[in-house]
Parts: structure tokens; sequence; C-alpha cells
């Protein structure tokens, strides 16, 4: 285990009577770095930030946090989490609350939470039983970053967020990680992840099957690439270029499914008078939904 690292795990396993719910999890999160923690909805993420946090103990395996035990107060003191399925008592306000965490950890920055109120549009005095799930969702997030922890555990954070605020969360995750923090954001949804990460895990059916780069993802997804030419190709001509999927040739349109690099689509081309090129953006989707029939299939 690496002292350093803001999460670490090893083997990390936890079964539930028969059902594994996670399997031998071997896992390293950088601090100050946002990583992703992907898979379906069962896969075993709220699991493994249950394990993390003490909430629940390994059946085998072990984990740290910031170097030290999700069970330590003086750890936990550090960490600032989001759980997917948030309960607030409905008789408390947003003030109520952040009133009370705010005196567990011995005072919060009376300016800092303001500024997030404002900036998630949040009336601090309504009662929280009387808030759309949106807002109630917006509680929770100003909850877990009112500390301006150190870790910041995330678990479907913008469930129930409409777009606009999605982008102020976004930007905010940007600027904790920008000023040290490190953000562990489990989602199922790729989109948000992408924006966000710098690397993501994947996980299917409580197995770890790969961990990552965005970047490196990218280079591995299929992209669109729409040609329009001088004049018509011969009907072979990407017969067995390299990283071609796919190749729809209608008149002097060409429609390509590439995988990789378009280097050679690009040399292939170059002597036909290229009229225009339309690149569409890598679909990521499709490389996920890979990893999770091949991890399925094992």
């Amino acid at each position: 285990m690496h002292s350093d690292a803001a999460i670490d795990t090893t083997s990390l396993t936890k079964r539930f009577g028969p059902v594994l719910a996670l399997d031998e999890v071997n896992l390293e999160v950088a601090r100050g770095e946002i990583f992703g923690y992907l898979g379906p909805n069962g896969a075993g993420k709220t699991t493994t930030i249950r394990l993390l946090l003490d909430f629940l103990r390994p059946t085998t395996g072990r984990s740290r946090l910031l170097g030290g035990s999700g069970a330590d107060p003086e750890i936990r003191a550090k960490v600032g989490y989001l759980p997917a399925d948030l309960y607030i008592d409905p008789r408390y306000t947003a003030s109520d609350l952040l009133g009370f965490y705010g005196r567990l950890r011995g005072g919060h920055d009376r300016a800092w939470v303001a500024e997030l109120l404002e900036r998630f549009d949040l009336d601090p005095g309504r009662r929280v039983g009387d808030l759309s799930t949106g807002n109630r969702r917006k509680v929770g997030i100003v909850a877990a970053v009112a500390h301006r922890p150190e870790l910041l555990i995330l678990d479907e954070p913008t469930s129930g967020l409409d777009p606009l605020l999605q982008h102020e969360f976004q930007g905010l995750v940007r600027e904790l990680a920008a000023g040290g923090a490190t953000v562990f954001l489990s989602s199922h949804v790729l989109p948000e992840v992408e924006l966000l990460a710098g690397r993501v895990a994947i996980l299917r059916r409580g197995r770890l099957v790969t961990v990552a780069a965005v970047e490196e993802l990218r280079r591995q997804a299929r992209q669109r690439i729409d040609l329009h030419l001088g004049r018509e190709p011969d009907p072979g001509l990407f017969t067995g270029v390299p990283g071609v999927v796919a190749a729809d040739i209608t008149g002097v349109s060409v429609r390509l499914v590439v995988e990789g690099s378009a280097a050679h689509v690009i040399r292939t081309v170059a002597p036909l008078d290229v009229v225009r090129i339309v690149t569409h953006e890598a679909d990521l989707d499709e490389v996920f939904l890979r990893y999770y029939q091949e991890a399925g299939q094992s």
C-alpha cells in the first residue's frame, strides 16, 4: 500500500452471503486527481465507497484513505461524502443541516458556505421536506464541500440536477481539484465523468476490468469521418486501410467509421482532391460498452 495515495485498496473483497459484490479490487488514486469510477448500476461502486468509509467491513482485503483508515475520525474529518441515496430529516432546513455539520467539524467558513448557497440557488431557510429531489441533491453537495475536504467522494452526484446546475457542479469540482483536493467520482453516466476525470476505473459485476487515462480510451474509440471529394473514389479504396471499420461511398461522399488514428485514412484520400472533411466526436460510449460486454462474457 502507498501511504501517499488518497485512496489505496489491496484485494478488496466483499461478500453478502453467497453474493460476491466486490472481487479483489486493487485501486490507487493519487492525491489531487479527479478519478472516475464507472460501471452499470449494480456493478459494486457504492459497495466500494461504503468499504472505504468503513460503513461496511471487507470480507478480505484492505483499504486506506489519505494514508489512514476510513474508520479514523481524524481521517473522516478530511473527507466530504455525497451518497447516491441521500436521506436528510425532512424537518431540517439547509441552514440547520449545515450548522449541525459545522459544529461537528469545529466550524465552517461562513463566507464559503454563503457562496455555495448562492451558486446553487438554495434558500437555506426552507425545510428539506418541502424541496424537490434536485434541490435536496444541492443541499447534499453543499454539505459535502462546506468544510473544503481533502478528499471528496461523490456517488452519482448530479442525479436530479438540471443541466445548468450540472455545469455549476462541474466547475466546483474543477476548482476544488485545482486547490489540491482529490475527487473520487462514482457514476454510471459516462459524459459526466469524461468531462471531469483524468483517469477512470471501469467496474463490472464487482470486478475491476480496466484502469486507464480518459485520453487512452479516446484513442481506442471509434470516430465517424465524412469526406467530400473532388472526384469519385474507387469502391474498394478503403479495403485493408488500417483503422477503417466501415466505409460507405456514395458518389463523391464517403462516410467512414475509424478506430484509433485517422492518419492512414488521410494519406489514402490525399490524392483525391479532398473538398471537405467533417469529423464527429469519438464515441467513448462504445468503448465502455465493449468493456462491459467483454467482462460479462468472462
